[in-house]
């Protein structure tokens, strides 16, 4: 990675994508105690989370690295499940830089050239920008109830907190990466406390941490995300939400390629 010179022509990552697509329909659901539900509606519950009707806002993304440290500010528009605009507003050198999700496709737009692009398919597990999420962990294309056999872990306190485990092992044809996930969620009310992703030799690759939970818009939910990787200590990748509303009327030109380029 080279610090600060990183090439705004790299795709947005699709993890803000659905970050940023809405968390609406999941939140919409009153808790109800863990033991009522299968571990199938948990996990269905945690791919759900940022999805819902529509939604709009402003979030802030860090990436701390050995040598440099950057933070960006972003704002979106989201619609159902793949539909979705981010803008970045700062710094001032990638301001107006974009990009479109519609439907399977991505594009990208780069105010400095005056460009668009479409982002190939290779691109799903490239990183961002220097970051440590890659556009796949965005895109969400997997769902562990459907990629991975899973199964209810552990359920009691841990570090002071009573939670649910699932452990999921990816399905022998499953379009994934790791070779076991963990989901960790609070047994009260299913938001996400932690997700432990390992590599094909069960090492502990990366960790991610859900925490500031607080309301936005009326709900609780955790407010922001921050990934650690396991190789390299003192490095992250943190996503926070600054502002949302849920619900908003969104038509089908906010999502177009002209207004991606304004």
């Amino acid at each position: 990675m080279n610090g600060g010179h990183c090439d705004t022509a790299r795709a947005i990552p699709v993890v803000i994508l659905l970050l940023a697509l809405g968390i609406s329909a999941w939140l919409d659901v009153y808790p109800v105690r863990a033991e009522e539900l299968s571990a199938r509606d948990i996990l269905n519950k945690v791919d759900d989370l940022y999805r819902g009707t529509s939604s709009q806002g402003k979030m802030t993304m860090e990436v701390v690295t050995e040598h440099w440290k950057r933070t960006l500010s972003l704002e979106f528009r989201s619609r159902g499940k793949d539909r979705s605009l981010i803008r970045i507003l700062a710094p001032l050198k990638e301001k107006g830089t974009a990009t479109l999700r519609s439907g399977s496709d991505l594009w990208n737009y780069l105010p400095k050239v005056n460009r668009v692009i479409k982002l190939p398919s290779s691109m799903l597990s490239a990183s961002w920008m220097g970051s440590h999420f890659t556009n796949d962990d965005l895109v969400k294309g997997s769902r562990f109830a459907e990629d991975y056999d899973f199964r209810i872990s552990f359920q009691g306190m841990r570090d002071g907190q009573d939670v649910v485990e699932l452990t999921c092992i990816p399905r022998p044809q499953a379009p994934v990466v790791w070779g076991k996930v963990e989901v960790v969620v609070r047994r009260s009310d299913y938001l996400p406390v932690a997700t432990l992703y390992y590599d094909e030799g069960l090492r502990l690759a990366r960790t991610m941490a859900f925490t500031h939970y607080r309301e936005l818009s009326g709900r609780l939910l955790p407010t922001v995300m921050t990934l650690v990787p396991r190789d390299k200590p003192g490095e992250k990748t943190q996503i926070a939400y600054d502002e949302i509303r849920f619900d908003v009327v969104l038509s089908d030109d906010v999502f177009s390629l002209r207004n991606l380029q304004q």
